[in-house]
């Protein structure tokens, strides 16, 4: 299956351009930082960090950066992906990315789940999840700079 989708033509598209790679890997990291820093900033507010500001309404206008931004992500990693298909699924510190992946967004899922409305100061289990959300998604991005290396 891996050597059929570095078969493909979307990977002989992206892997024949000069620009497409260059343009998917910029495209990442902006997602990347879109990702991390609006939800980042939840975390952060959740935690205890800028109190004076309502988590409500941060929440609510950080969340559709923070999605774009997985958009974003999941289409360029697509394309970075099918580049180097057979090397990727090889590699370790890739699958831990895609499970640290799947973990970031099951504790987003929970934390969505049972904090629909966060009451002021958050409950001790939101703080619990805000500090597991960071260190996730940090963890994703870490991992993913590492595939590079290893």
């Amino acid at each position: 299956m891996v050597a059929a989708v570095e078969g493909s033509p979307l990977a002989a598209w992206v892997g024949e351009s000069a620009l497409v790679y260059p343009i998917a890997n910029t495209a990442h990291v902006l997602g990347a930082i879109m990702v991390v820093g609006a939800i980042g900033v939840v975390d952060l507010r959740v935690l205890g960090y800028g109190r004076e500001l309502p988590t409500q309404r941060l929440w609510s206008a950080l969340t559709p950066i923070a999605l774009a931004g997985f958009a974003l992500m999941v289409i360029s990693g697509v394309l970075l992906f099918v580049a180097d298909a057979r090397a990727l699924a090889g590699s370790q510190i890739f699958l831990a990315k895609l499970g640290l992946i799947v973990l970031a967004g099951l504790n987003a899922l929970a934390f969505r789940i049972g904090w629909r409305r966060l009451d002021e100061p958050p409950p001790v289990s939101a703080r619990v999840l805000a500090a597991l959300s960071l260190g996730l998604w940090v963890s994703v991005v870490i991992t993913g700079r590492l595939i590079a290396y290893f």
